[in-house]
């Protein structure tokens, strides 16, 4: 990791992501599945859903460091959770 200068915590995240990816990967071949329309009346997959809240909460995190500051960051991953849920059962 020092060749990249990253720290623990940003390799646990792209480990996340990348983790997160294979699993869909793996949900995809395993257990197709037909789009959806939600709330948003767009047709969505398990992916499409992946993306939205991956993006959704890199905005909810950068809003929380802009308006409450590097401080109960831990509050953000909450939001982001709740998030989470809402996407992956409404959208």
């Amino acid at each position: 990791m020092e060749w990249m200068a990253w720290t623990w915590p940003t390799a646990t995240f792209f480990m996340v992501i990348a983790a997160l990816l294979i699993t869909f990967s793996i949900l995809a071949i395993k257990f197709p599945e037909a789009p959806r329309v939600g709330v948003l009346r767009i047709e969505t997959t398990r992916g499409d859903r992946l993306f939205i809240t991956l993006l959704g909460s890199a905005f909810i995190n950068l809003a929380w460091l802009g308006l409450v500051g590097p401080d109960n960051q831990p509050w953000a991953l909450a939001v982001c959770l709740v998030w989470a849920a809402a996407v992956f059962r409404w959208v």
